[in-house]
This record gives C-alpha cells, sequence and structure tokens, in this order.
C-alpha cells in the first residue's frame, strides 16, 4: 500500500484506493487542515469532507468533474473558510451536523444526525455524531467490503487522543462518544482520518483510552 496519509499545505495530495470508494488527502491553510476527496469508483460521483481552506487548491483536486456534495465535520472556521466559493464554483449540496449547521457561512441543504447516511455515488458512509469538541460534530463510517473500515473523524478524534473540549462536561461527553460509538463498535484495523495532521488506527490508539480519560484531554 503506497498510501500513508502524511500530507503538507503546498504537496502532493495522497490517494487511498479501497474496492469501491477512492479518497484523496490535502492539507490546506495555514493550521494545516485535512480535506478528504471522496469519488465512487463505479459512478465517478464524488463529495469532499472539509471545504477548509484553499479553494483554488481544492477546486483543482475536483478538477472538471462535477462534485455532488460537501460536508463540513463541524462549525469551526478553519474547516470551512473555503466552503462559499467551492460551493459557488460547483453548486453541490451541503450537509453538516444539524446542531452546528446554523454557524456554517451557508445554507446547509441536509444537516445530519447520528445514524444517518451520507451517499456517495453506490457508497453510503454512515453518519456518528460526536459531540463534545462542538455540539454537532460528526464522524463518516465508511466500510470497506474488500477489507478495513474507514472512518473520518474531524476533529474529535486524532492519533493521541481526542479533540479540544472546553469544559470537564464537554470533555467527557466527548471521550464517552468516541469509546462507545468507535473503540466498543469497530475493529482494531479501522483506519482514521483526522481533521488536522497524520492518520493512524483505533488499534494503535486503543491502549491510550484510560490514559486519555484519566488525564482529561
Amino acid at each position: 500500500m503506497s498510501y500513508t496519509g502524511e500530507v503538507t499545505r503546498g504537496g502532493a495530495p495522497d490517494v487511498r484506493e479501497t474496492t469501491a470508494l477512492r479518497l484523496t488527502k490535502v492539507s490546506v491553510g495555514p493550521m494545516d487542515n485535512n480535506a478528504y476527496l471522496l469519488e465512487c469508483r463505479e459512478t465517478g460521483e464524488r463529495a469532499l469532507v472539509d471545504a477548509a481552506d484553499d479553494a483554488a487548491t481544492l477546486l483543482a483536486l475536483v478538477g472538471d468533474g462535477r462534485l455532488e456534495q460537501v460536508v463540513t465535520t463541524h462549525q469551526h472556521r478553519d474547516h470551512w473558510q473555503a466552503l462559499r466559493e467551492v460551493v459557488a464554483a460547483t453548486g453541490a449540496r451541503t450537509a453538516a451536523g444539524r446542531p452546528d449547521a446554523a454557524a456554517l457561512p451557508v445554507p446547509v441543504d441536509d444537516p445530519l444526525d447520528d445514524g444517518d447516511r451520507v451517499r456517495v455515488g453506490r457508497v453510503e458512509l454512515e453518519v456518528i455524531a460526536l459531540v463534545g469538541h462542538t455540539p454537532g460534530s460528526v464522524a463518516l463510517l465508511y466500510h470497506d467490503p474488500g477489507g478495513q473500515p474507514h472512518l473520518i473523524t474531524g476533529d474529535s478524534l486524532f492519533p493521541g487522543g481526542v479533540g479540544r473540549t472546553t469544559s470537564p462536561g464537554d470533555f467527557t461527553s466527548l471521550i464517552d462518544d468516541v469509546e462507545h460509538k468507535i473503540f466498543d463498535r469497530l475493529p482494531d484495523d479501522t483506519w482514521f482520518y483526522p481533521g488536522h495532521g497524520n492518520d493512524s488506527t483505533l488499534g494503535a490508539e486503543r491502549g491510550s483510552l484510560a490514559e486519555w480519560r484519566a488525564r482529561g484531554w
């Protein structure tokens, strides 16, 4: 497998081929946000996860093809600064977690709730609500029929811990959701793709869950 998930702003994107879905990861903006272009390998239909910044970079990634949807993982500004421009250029529909939708700079066509499905051509991704980093943060889960699960986590889960929270209650909510909705349910070979930085697997992080909970971040 040539995919590593290690990208830098201004550098080349990294492309992962799964059985039904092509995933292209690119880093954009001064905070090195990750954006992910998802393409159904059968139909060519595409969705972008987090139009974070550098609209020109994202539109070049889309190229001449059609973009059906932009999904925003959560309401923080660094994850949607190119959203208005990308939507205006492509006509893509917009989706975001329902509690975060009003904070985005464009109307949200498809408010997302826990358990909803996002379709990319013939591929379905499950919406997992992870409350704590923001009220409406969502992750997207794709079960590759020929291999491991793949999970796009936004800023709710990183290698080394969960996302930043601003109160003990928010931290408890987030660590509980991450533990019960992700780690208790999915196998160690689940590959996850965060909102910043490098990827990891649940197996590489599972042994640290108790440590994360004890330290409170």
